[in-house]
């Protein structure tokens, strides 16, 4: 048993705000390095190629670090992990600034994504342990601030560069919240767990239950719906004639707000109930995006937002809920898968886009009418993923609602 029934409630908070401002600085991250890509390309003179590799970098660190996260976590604790996490995140942060080649951005690109995978490891099962009445709705919680970061970083980024500020100085503004949360851990009281009853070898074994194997197989989808996707938006429905920008807080806002007001819905339907619920929306959305043109396709990134708002929170919410016993490193590993997939499909979905890229201009499309034409087959492509998961989470619906009236009748 854990001694989370003794924290007191300024302890509990002041552990969570230091997770989510960590979690803030994972994403903001993401939202500058996406800004700065190009820069960094002229400055260094770095093809295509060679740009691509670093933005795989800042995604491959991140599922190497949770699977080493959740093999640690039993035995060295949260606070081990996120004081790891706050040290990669200052030498990648500052090796980004003072690197003057390719493989220089490559190490320090990397060892930022393993901080973030190492906010990940720790953050998540700490703050399902903290809260094991409220395990999902806290852990939306917690994922507001994924969302939250990327308009922070994007705003960031877009606005230092309006102003003429060069790459360092956006990538430098990331100190300042890597130094928040390392502050606040000074002294910070993190909740301790029985190592015996939280064994890493006793959460191994209940990796391989049919209940884990079947969530993880839909992480992999869950993942690319949102982040495979996610990728490519702006560009797509940019093309069909809206802003780009205004996508963005589309999309970030509603699923940070989505996210923070994630209680109720959870109460009301059950972790299974909103996964079903996200995965009829994010086909529903996708669709859209294919049939949709010009102002209308503002409604699409609505629909689509609504959709996969809840689906990386709760899958992890959902091994917390219905796989206990697989721990830290349960929720490590599916949180590893996920980013992984998103590693693995995105140059899929690239090729995709390419192959479509080709057949439009053979058929003598120009401009944005061939971005168009293009973006509109990758997302026909894309729209299979949450399509095979509203099959996957209507059975998973089915069997939790027979599971709970079971124990109701032998209760």
């Amino acid at each position: 048993m854990s001694n989370t029934a003794e924290f007191t409630e300024a302890q509990a908070k002041r552990v969570f705000l230091l997770s989510c401002i960590a979690l803030t600085v994972t994403s903001m991250t993401f939202a500058i390095r996406a800004g700065i890509i190009g820069d960094l390309g002229i400055q260094y003179g770095l093809t295509t190629v060679q740009m691509g590799w670093i933005l795989g970098m800042g995604t491959f660190g991140f599922p190497v670090a949770t699977m080493l996260g959740g093999i640690l976590y039993n035995a060295i604790g949260a606070k081990k992990i996120v004081w790891c996490a706050f040290v990669g995140h200052l030498i990648g942060i500052g090796l980004t600034i003072t690197s003057s080649s390719f493989w220089g951005l490559m190490i320090s690109t990397f060892l930022v994504s393993f901080a973030n995978g190492l906010v990940e490891a720790g953050c998540n099962p700490m703050i399902a342990d903290l809260y094991p009445k409220n395990k999902t709705t806290m852990l939306n919680k917690f994922h507001v601030w994924f969302p939250g970061g990327l308009v922070i970083g994007s705003l960031i980024s877009a606005g230092m560069t309006s102003m003429g500020m060069g790459w360092e100085l956006q990538v430098a503004v990331i100190i300042i919240p890597t130094l928040i949360y390392g502050a606040l851990m000074l002294g910070c009281v993190f909740p301790e767990f029985d190592k015996i009853t939280n064994s890493t070898s006793s959460n191994f074994t209940h990796l391989f239950s049919p209940m884990y194997l079947f969530l993880i197989f839909c992480m992999t989808l869950t993942a690319t719906s949102e982040l495979g996707t996610g990728s490519w938006i702006n560009q797509i429905l940019g093309a069909s004639g809206a802003h780009p920008m205004l996508i963005l807080a589309l999309v970030t806002g509603i699923m940070a707000v989505g996210r923070f007001f994630a209680g109720p819905l959870v109460q009301r339907f059950a972790p299974a109930g909103v996964l079903l619920i996200s995965a009829i929306l994010t086909s529903l959305g996708l669709f859209l995006m294919i049939q949709l043109q010009g102002s209308a396709v503002y409604f699409a990134a609505v629909v689509f937002a609504l959709g996969v708002t809840y689906f990386w929170p709760t899958m992890i919410g959902c091994v917390g809920e219905y796989v206990p016993k697989s721990g830290a490193l349960g929720m490590s590993l599916m949180g590893g898968a996920g980013m992984l997939s998103v590693t693995i499909w995105s140059p899929i979905i690239g090729s995709w886009i390419e192959n479509a890229t080709n057949q439009a201009e053979a058929s003598g499309l120009t401009g944005n009418d061939l971005a168009l034409a293009s973006g509109q087959a990758a997302l026909g492509n894309l729209v299979i993923f949450p399509l095979i998961l509203i099959v996957a989470f209507a059975g998973f619906y089915w069997f939790m609602r027979k599971v709970k009236t079971e124990q109701t009748v032998d209760s």
